[in-house]
């Protein structure tokens, strides 16, 4: 076949398409446009209340009531002492840190530990188990909180660990949100430790780990970036926990900051005492803010290396 019969096979370009690589560039910068102003819409939707409290909690009462939108014209620091005193805030504060700090290291340890079981060891019963905590983040914590006031109140009664067990007990607090909290960690840890190497566990065992410093030694430390990210969020989630410490926590000083807050809200109303509520929210704000800047680098590399496993 000559070339001439080759090129008068070609098929007619004429109806094709023609191909216009500028219409694509447009719907790029289009969908950009669109993604850029609906995160600029939705920063600004949670940032500007946040700011507002926040210049609220420096003015006085009659700034407040005047002008409750505008600047301050001073600090009113007098604010933060009523709230921290009057209103009891600095003994919910100390509460919550607390209970936190232990809830918050019960759940990763005991999470990273089942989790990493799961993850690299085959049992009989390991995939019920497994299930059995998926199935706990579909049940909701409204359902038990009855029989859970009946049960850490049985707590109390029990010898030995009843002196500290109970009603109106930070460590009760702290197990009631670690069992909580665990089927979402020990989910996402689990999830997490399969994506590690075997390689690096069998060279572990060659060098004469057992599996339990395997674990601490080796394992764990390769899944920081997701134990910092998961604490990241259990910290959120007990901090700013209100049904559960309603429950348990009756005793006035021994309540967590959440019901301070829920406290303060209703006290000042009466009295109209809107600035001290604000530099009560400030308060419980700050470790938040404290927290997420700290790790604000470490949480946004764990979960890039969890969407790119």
């Amino acid at each position: 076949m000559t070339a001439t019969e080759l090129l008068d096979q070609r098929p007619d370009s004429s109806t094709a398409p023609p191909y216009r690589p500028g219409h694509a560039r447009r719907a790029d910068r289009i969908v950009s446009f669109i993604n850029g102003g609906f995160l600029l819409v939705w920063g600004l939707i949670t940032t500007l209340p946040l700011v507002w409290a926040m210049l609220s909690a420096f003015k006085t009462n009659a700034q407040f009531r005047v002008d409750p939108m505008g600047l301050p014209d001073g600090l009113a620091w007098d604010n933060f002492a009523r709230a921290w005193d009057e209103a009891n805030i600095g003994q919910y504060f100390v509460n919550s840190v607390i209970v936190v700090t232990m809830s918050l290291a019960m759940t990763m340890v005991f999470s990273a530990m089942l989790a990493y079981a799961l993850a690299r060891y085959t049992f009989i019963g390991s995939k019920v188990l497994y299930y059995v905590f998926l199935a706990g983040l579909m049940f909701p914590v409204f359902l038990a909180l009855v029989p859970l006031f009946f049960v850490v109140r049985d707590t109390g009664n029990w010898p030995v660990i009843g002196e500290f067990m109970g009603l109106n007990s930070h460590v009760s607090l702290a197990l009631v949100y670690t069992a909580f909290s665990m089927p979402f960690t020990v989910f996402f840890l689990t999830a997490f430790f399969r994506t590690l190497p075997d390689t690096v566990a069998e060279a572990g065992i060659m060098d004469g780990c057992s599996h339990f410093s395997l674990f601490w030694r080796v394992m764990l430390p390769m899944a920081k970036p997701g134990l910092v990210s998961l604490a990241l969020f259990n910290f959120l989630g007990h901090w700013n926990q209100y049904i559960l410490p309603v429950v348990i926590m009756t005793e006035d000083d021994k309540r967590v900051l959440a019901q301070g807050l829920a406290f303060l809200t209703t006290s000042t109303g009466f009295r109209a005492d809107w600035t001290a509520l604000f530099a009560g929210l400030v308060i419980a704000l700050l470790p938040v803010l404290i927290v997420y800047i700290a790790f604000q680098k470490k949480v946004q590399s764990g979960l890039t290396a969890g969407l790119l496993k």
